[in-house]
């Protein structure tokens, strides 16, 4: 039954649109199945060219005769009151700028990097296609926040210009460029599903919403087949996780109301911290974390590491880490920021994120899928 998680997955990955449900013989790796989606890109005129909106709290689309009203708010659940952005969309824009790495994904996922003209300075910069561009002068870089080149940005003649909420300083003075400015909430969604939805308000903007919705489509449909087999394993038991580590202050931990929490029950684990009621990161005392998951089967954390990050890397960073049952049995989950296209890519990619921690809590499921972002640590 396990295995039969592949010729399911397979299905999926070969399924055009719903309205054709046509399927292909033949059989994908784990890691065919997980890779780059140009085939779908190539399907895309399958699929419908109106966006309809499912998982994300942050965005309304709603179409009218003067043209496409898209509502933005963010969805984080503890923002109390949100600001809502709205914009008509009346014809298709070409040119953008992008001033944190989930943007950028957004175009990644959708073969939509020519679209992008600037971008801030990220010191961590993974995308092919945007390194090509920027050495080229295709894709100029802006400055960071509180320091933007606002000449550069002028001269790049953007139609509209990303920005996020998590980022402070710098944006007022994007205004003064009389660009329009569009708060990009992606990453505030709690719904691991909700976040990669924003790419078809990337879609509604270049006017390429058949394939953002190909694209979200082929990302929904193997993000619930993986979860949906996870499910069925529910009679052997959940392994227990905890999250994060000691990070200056406290222990940082994901909320058990975040995405990650999320994940960690759709891969079949059980959060040890699901009690929690941030929807977020947060801090909490270290003591107080540590006693409740020094028992945890499964350990997941991340950070941005020059070189190999093993076992004892962490051990070295507080030794009381040794203790927990998670570091004896070497099932620690690690993602290296610095590695990998996290920041990009992981965000738009929540199937991906899905099969890096049932290949974890449950290798049997996926016994040949090499994970993309989180690994087990090695000692």
């Amino acid at each position: 039954m396990r295995r039969g998680i592949f010729a399911l997955l397979t299905v999926a990955l070969l399924l055009s649109c719903g309205e054709k449900n046509r399927h292909d013989s033949s059989v994908a790796s784990a890691n065919e199945l997980f890779s780059a989606n140009e085939e779908v890109l190539l399907k895309a005129d399958d699929y419908s060219d109106t966006i309809v909106i499912r998982y994300a709290q942050g965005l309304k689309v709603d179409y009218r005769p003067d043209g496409i009203h898209v509502a933005i708010t963010n969805p984080d659940p503890s923002v109390r009151h949100s600001r809502t952005e709205e914009l008509v969309v009346t014809q298709p824009a070409s040119r953008f700028i992008c001033t944190t790495a989930l943007q950028l994904g957004n175009f990644e996922v959708l073969g939509l990097e020519d679209r992008i003209v600037g971008m801030n300075s990220l010191r961590n910069l993974f995308s092919p296609r945007i390194k090509e561009q920027m050495e080229s002068g295709q894709t100029v870089r802006i400055g960071k926040e509180g320091n933007f080149d606002l000449e550069t940005v002028i001269a790049s003649r953007p139609d509209f210009i990303f920005v996020s909420a998590s980022k402070h300083g710098g944006f007022e003075a994007l205004k003064e460029c009389g660009i329009p400015l569009i708060s990009h909430h992606g990453y505030k969604e709690t719904n691991p599903l909700g976040q990669a939805e924003w790419i078809k308000l990337i879609g509604l903007l270049t006017g390429e919403t058949r394939r953002a919705n190909a694209v979200f489509a082929d990302i929904e449909r193997k993000y619930l087949t993986l979860r949906d087999e996870v499910a069925r394993l529910d009679s052997i038991g959940r392994p227990t996780v905890i999250s994060g580590r000691q990070l200056r202050d406290g222990w940082y931990i994901a909320g058990g109301r975040s995405y990650l929490a999320q994940l960690f029950h759709d891969a079949g684990a059980r959060y040890i911290m699901a009690d929690n009621e941030d929807s977020g990161g947060t801090t909490l005392d270290f003591e107080a974390v540590y006693a409740r998951g020094l028992n945890a089967d499964f350990w997941q954390t991340d950070g941005s590491y020059d070189g190999d990050y093993t076992l004892q890397t962490l051990a070295d960073e507080d030794p009381r880490y040794t203790s927990m049952r998670a570091y004896k049995n070497r099932q620690v989950v690690f993602c290296n920021l610095a590695r990998t296209p996290y920041r990009e890519l992981a965000g738009v990619q929540p199937h991906l994120m899905l099969a890096d921690f049932v290949k974890a809590f449950h290798p049997e499921v996926l016994p040949d899928y090499q994970p993309r972002y989180y690994q087990l640590l090695t000692p």
